[in-house]
């Protein structure tokens, strides 16, 4: 039995109860999965991040996310929950780490101002799917509770990914994307004909020059009916708006804030910054906040 120091935190807001919240085993070593499994359904968060040493001198450390079911490869959240957590318990300068993941070495940045901490999490390869066909499509949308007429034609709906996948539908309505009611088992039927757990419906229709879009994610295959505010889904939309030029972008940077939870009071920003090279995304970053809800021990 081994004392685990454990975060619950709550990502992309400073305000507790809102944005993401996200377990943390800040020293997760000698866990095995199924015993990691176990913290991540007793915790119930949609994902908990767990903190291992490195193996080899090529990283900083190791790290795993589990949601209550299963294990995935990456989840946005819960990094900005993890490396909080390991500014504040290492009582980090503002620096670099690179941690392993299912998709690859990525480096997570931890900036310290005025005593507190963002952190800035580097996403893996950009990756856009072709568009559904118009059975798959119409099935999608009749799930989600959406018609053919709710759509943003200028919007192709396909799976974008920076590691973990998710398909982009855009909208028109802000009213109609808080309206919507899916059925979580026709979704999560779909989920393994399309090989995407996650369904991100998103639109231009806000009243702040300062966030481009609102969104709603859905994900019941792996237990998650509505996630509060994904990085892996807002990340992706960045890569997804530039391939697909939807929107303008100068210097070769494209950079927006997008707002989440908003339907089920959870409300959070994220700061996407997409780096661009030949009309194509080459790097994608989000940025956000967090706050510290508890911390407490758990022997394990």
């Amino acid at each position: 039995m081994k004392k685990r120091i454990a975060y619950q935190i709550d990502s992309f807001t400073k305000e507790k109860f809102k944005g993401n919240p996200a377990g943390v085993i800040v020293n997760a070593e000698g866990l095995n999965d199924y015993q990691m499994q176990q913290i991540a359904r007793e915790l119930n968060n949609s994902e908990t991040a767990f903190l291992f040493p490195p193996d080899n001198d090529d990283c900083d450390g190791i790290i795993r996310y589990f949601t209550p079911s299963t294990e995935v490869p990456i989840c946005g959240h819960a990094t900005i929950a993890a490396m909080y957590a390991k500014a504040i318990e290492d009582n980090l300068d503002s620096c670099v780490l690179k941690f392993k993941t299912k998709v690859g070495i990525l480096p997570f940045e931890i900036i310290k101002n005025n005593g507190d901490y963002q952190v800035v999490m580097t996403q893996g390869t950009f990756e856009l799917s072709p568009t559904f066909d118009k059975d798959i499509i119409i099935k999608m949308l009749t799930a989600l509770g959406l018609e053919e007429s709710d759509t943003d034609k200028n919007c192709p709906i396909q799976i974008a990914s920076t590691g973990h996948s998710k398909v982009m539908i855009g909208i028109k309505s802000r009213e109609k994307l808080n309206s919507l009611s899916p059925d979580y088992n026709a979704i999560a039927d779909l989920s393994t004909i399309i090989n995407c757990n996650g369904y991100f419906v998103f639109t231009f229709d806000s009243d702040s020059k300062d966030i481009l879009t609102y969104g709603r994610m859905f994900a019941p295959s792996i237990g998650i009916n509505e996630d509060p505010v994904t990085g892996n889904a807002n990340g992706p939309l960045g890569g997804y708006l530039i391939q697909n030029r939807i929107v303008e972008f100068k210097d070769n940077t494209f950079e927006f804030n997008g707002r989440q939870g908003e339907k089920i009071d959870r409300l959070g920003v994220i700061n996407v910054k997409v780096k661009i090279e030949n009309n194509k995304p080459s790097l994608i970053q989000i940025k956000g906040d967090a706050v510290v809800v508890f911390r407490t021990e758990i022997e394990i």
